[in-house]
């Protein structure tokens, strides 16, 4: 801290009076003769100012998003699930976090199962990189004169066309094998058409209702005669949840089949 400054007090100045006088006609000329003494003024003394520069708060850390726990419904999969709940990383990451609980097959996930989502990611995760785009941005922000050379977008991929299928037999069963295949699903055209033609003849709209599973109130229905208990448990993300529609028939009871005898392949007989 300075020290304190120290105030001094001008010296008034003197002032003498003389009297001279002067023999004018016989009259004294009385004349004031003023004799000064200038006193040095006291010098300026300053009083320094000590500022302090003022200091923002600093902005409070967003919040921490806690990880919820997310409890599967029938029709659920990993995919749909990270887009409604606009999971960060998709399906991956989903899987990522919950794989000891999913198992090693990300497309069999069963009702009732618990997801945690929102799980923190490893702090050792490297920063996403900037983008040129991100980079051009930047540099268009700070007004330097300097010319910057901005790399060229790569053009965007095309999508790749839709693949059609015939609405038959034929066409449900490609259909089928292209989903399986998607969810490494084993099964081979011949090993599905067989199984069809012995169980339904080819009829999507077969039904059961005259063997023991009729008899407990869950016939077997569609293409390869999948109980209702069975085709939601083992229904495939992707196909629609009416176990009489042909491909989400087929690709449910060739799951069941794969998890129960390696592949619909090896089935015979009723199964």
């Amino acid at each position: 801290m300075p020290a304190k400054g120290k105030h001094r007090r001008p010296k008034n100045s003197s002032l003498t009076r003389g009297i001279v006088a002067a023999g004018t006609g016989g009259a004294a000329l009385v004349l004031p003769v003023i004799g000064a003494t200038t006193a040095g003024a006291a010098p300026a003394t300053t009083h320094p100012f000590l500022g302090h520069k003022a200091v923002a708060p600093a902005a409070p850390a967003p919040a921490k998003k806690a990880p919820t726990t997310y409890s599967v419904v029938a029709g659920d999969s990993l995919s749909s699930i990270a887009d409604q709940l606009a999971v960060s990383g998709g399906w991956k990451k989903l899987y990522q976090d919950n794989r000891r609980a999913v198992g090693a097959d990300p497309a069999l996930i069963h009702p009732g199962l618990k997801l945690s989502v929102g799980k923190k990611a490893p702090a050792d995760a490297p920063a996403p990189a900037r983008t040129s785009t991100e980079r051009a941005d930047r540099s268009e922000r700070t007004s330097t004169p300097a010319v910057e050379t901005v790399a060229k977008a790569a053009p965007a991929e095309k999508a790749a066309p839709v693949k059609s299928y015939t609405n038959d037999l034929d066409g449900w069963i490609k259909e089928s094998l292209d989903i399986m295949a998607q969810h490494g699903i084993p099964g081979s055209y011949e090993g599905i058409h067989r199984n069809i033609m012995r169980e339904s003849s080819g009829n999507p709209l077969a039904i059961n209702n005259w063997d023991s599973n009729a008899a407990a109130g869950t016939p077997s229905k569609g293409l390869l005669q999948v109980i209702q208990p069975t085709f939601l448990a083992y229904h495939v993300p992707g196909t629609a949840m009416d176990s009489y529609d042909p491909v989400a028939n087929i690709t449910a009871a060739c799951n069941y089949a794969a998890d129960r005898y390696g592949s619909i392949d090896n089935v015979n007989g009723p199964y």
